[in-house]
């Protein structure tokens, strides 16, 4: 693996806690980076800003703490720096195509016209310029950030002088009779507090990337009215929350500001849920949050409510949230997640499905369904549900420090997130299904390939965010030590709960390969423990220290803390075996009952019919029982990656016409050769089948 080229990277800054005083005509002032006190605003600069929150075991790094060296994630993050921004950013400001930038342009009074496309466009123009500022963050491109300063002021001229900003009432609005304008939250689809939370959260991301208020303070502003609006009107507010992106935006800018109506708030917004009259499962409103152990409804709503639950809990330690979050957890992970970390299985249903009050069931659409209900082809899996279901995890991991919800991350990055987006990083998937085939006698109203520009363009953002953002979740700190979630190529150089620095380098080939080196460059004097994590999937890990076994035949699915005096050039090498692995599932999970997925290391893969032998149809295809699979890295396919290479056997499945049921065939198998590739690169080498679950036979 080649290493990308660092050179316009800026080293990380070196942080240490200092105090300083000045006696000025008498006045003693005392000024420091020491911590400030619980609940306090802070200039922490981590992608989410715990160092505060009394009910989180993690805090983050800061931005400019670590940067990928070489290998897998320093190649994505360059694609996401030279081609998925600016191409995203061609789109949303080309009138003709999306029309995001030209309603803040319009509502901002510097061009005539009307609000065009999606009344949640505001939101996902944020969510790219959130990537923009965590990539300067990084690299301190200075154009970047003349060009983010040049949007900021559009931004804050579209915004009322009460706060109030959403493109699509500030244009009814301006110039015209009040009779004849759009009202503040008339319609709870024009989504005004998700557009506003993701405004508060790409806020806080430029300020802490930039050291600038620009942004922060039209994001206090709209935050300042979000409160006043929840004091006079909580009903309403209630009845707008969709897709709640509002209530992690509210804590972060609590966490960000210091502000304690902002806290106040964001506990407000979970209990007027409580209001809320004929409630739908769709908005997962129908019955009091506090009570649910399921989780119901629209994908995307749902995993942006369950991770700003998680983080008002990091905040209050209010157990009943955290008990409804657990259970709910659960019954995502071990019954409704798919093997690639995907949420959201139905374009459409019903819930509570088969339920005996009648009366109660309701149209759901992009949602969860019942437990175990995970179909391939018709599987909806909206890439912003894989986002959110990330995040929830990350705010579990910080509350917890627990190594299952940053398994379930990895495995949502990996396959679910990097799915969504060509390698490239043009093309797009809005839902993600885990097998394509060429013709289907139904419809399925979104493309089962990617494209250059959605309608509906809320995924790629979010996609792009999480992408650019990937090296903020590779570490967290707490008052132990240095805890390791992700593996890749990076130098770190950040500070210890305490303030000492610890700077140090990770060498990998990882997902390819489980070797891990970790190599001390700086540390202070005392003891701390390095946690690493041990993947649910690593059998028999291995650990050493300066050469020699520090653990050995490790239980997985946990952190496996090295804890001793550190001195520079010691080393830590961690092996991960990365067997091939087939996954079967639960026997309830009737679609998928009979096949396998399969897995090395944190990678699923699948079958693309573009590598099957010709005239060979992919739905023929089964895997022996017996079947010895082998792995090779492939450094000229899809931008490199490992294959998988075994035998299968085809059983010709001759003409289903007119025909659902009939005899099974004697006759024997054909065998063939197959390859399988990572399921995040499938749909790079032109239209073809695909399918992740093969029959086993």
């Amino acid at each position: 693996m080649n290493p990308i080229n660092t050179s316009n990277y800026r080293p990380a800054k070196t942080r240490v806690p200092f105090i300083c005083t000045f006696i000025v005509t008498g006045l003693i002032i005392f000024c420091g980076s020491a911590r400030p006190a619980a609940g306090a605003g802070s200039m922490e600069k981590g992608i989410t800003n715990t160092t505060n929150s009394q009910y989180a075991k993690l805090r983050s790094i800061d931005i400019d703490d670590m940067r990928w060296t070489g290998g897998f994630w320093a190649e994505r993050f360059e694609v996401c720096r030279t081609d998925m921004i600016p191409n995203m950013e061609s789109l949303l400001k080309n009138p003709n195509i999306s029309h995001a930038y030209e309603n803040f342009l319009i509502a901002a009074g510097q061009k005539q016209g009307r609000h065009r496309g999606p009344k949640w466009n505001d939101g996902d123009f944020y969510k790219w310029l959130e990537a923009v500022a965590f990539v300067y963050g990084v690299t301190k491109d200075e154009q970047l950030d003349k060009q983010m300063d040049e949007i900021i002021e559009v931004i804050g001229k579209s915004q009322r002088e009460d706060g109030y900003i959403h493109t699509p009432v500030i244009i009814s609005q301006r110039g015209r009779a009040a009779e004849n304008t759009d009202t503040e939250f008339e319609n709870r689809l024009d989504f005004e507090t998700y557009n506003m939370g993701h405004l508060m959260t790409c806020a806080c991301i430029h300020y802490r990337a930039t050291g600038k208020t620009s942004l922060l303070d039209i994001a206090k502003k709209s935050a300042d009215y979000l409160y006043n609006f929840y004091k006079n009107s909580p009903e309403n507010l209630a009845n707008n929350a969709i897709c709640p992106s509002h209530y992690m935006g509210v804590v972060e800018m609590y966490r960000t500001t210091g502000e304690p109506r902002y806290l106040e708030l964001a506990k407000g917004l979970i209990d007027i849920r409580d209001l809320i009259k004929d409630g739908t499962d769709h908005n997962q409103d129908r019955i009091p949050f506090r009570r649910q152990t399921k989780a119901v409804g629209h994908a995307v709503r749902a995993n942006y409510l369950y991770a700003g639950a998680a983080d008002i809990y990091a905040e209050t330690g209010d157990k009943s949230l955290m008990d409804a979050l657990d259970s709910i957890w659960r019954d995502i992970a071990y019954s409704k997640v798919y093997v690639t970390g995907a949420t959201g299985a139905l374009y459409d249903g019903a819930s509570p499905d088969g339920s005996r009050n009648h009366s109660a069931i309701q149209l759901v659409h992009q949602a969860y369904g019942r437990e175990y209900q995970l179909p391939n082809v018709t599987a909806y899996n909206e890439s912003c549900a894989t986002v959110g279901y990330a995040l929830w995890n990350w705010r579990m991991l910080e509350i917890t420090a627990q190594a299952k919800f940053a398994d379930m991350f990895e495995l949502a990055l990996y396959n679910g997130v990097l799915s969504t987006i060509s390698l490239d990083g043009k093309e797009y998937f809005y839902t993600n299904a885990l097998r394509v085939v060429e013709e289907t006698p139904f419809e399925l109203r979104w493309s089962r390939y990617r494209e250059k520009y959605i309608s509906c363009f809320c995924c790629p953002p979010n996609t792009v965010r999480t992408i650019a953002e990937a090296g903020s979740y590779a570490y967290s700190i707490s008052d132990e030590g240095l805890w390791v979630n992700l593996y890749g190529s990076n130098i770190l150089d950040t500070n210890l709960a305490e303030g000492a620095e610890i700077k140090l380098s990770q060498q990998t080939d990882y997902p390819w390969d489980g070797t891990i080196k970790i190599t001390i460059e700086k540390a202070p004097a005392e003891e701390f423990s390095i946690f690493l994590r041990i993947p649910g999937w690593a059998k028999s890990a291995v650990v050493t220290v300066n050469g020699k076994t520090a653990g050995e035949n490790i239980k997985p699915g946990q952190y496996y803390p090295v804890r001793r005096k550190w001195s520079a050039g010691d080393t830590i090498e961690l092996n991960l075996p990365m067997p091939v692995q087939l996954l079967e599932a639960h026997p309830m999970a009737e679609e998928i009952r009979n096949e396998v997925a399969v897995q090395r290391g944190p990678i699923v893969y699948c079958l693309e019919s573009v590598d099957l032998p010709e005239n060979i149809k992919m739905l023929d295809v089964t895997i022996p029982p017996t079947v010895e699979f082998t792995s090779r890295f492939e450094p000229d396919l899809l931008g490199g990656v490992a294959v998988i290479e075994g035998k299968a056997h085809v059983f010709a499945g001759g003409d289903w016409s007119d025909t659902l049921y009939r005899p099974l065939t004697d006759k024997q198998p054909k065998e063939v050769d197959i390859r399988l590739i990572p399921y995040y690169v499938w749909d790079n080498r032109g239209k073809s089948e695909m399918t992740v679950w093969l029959p086993l036979r």
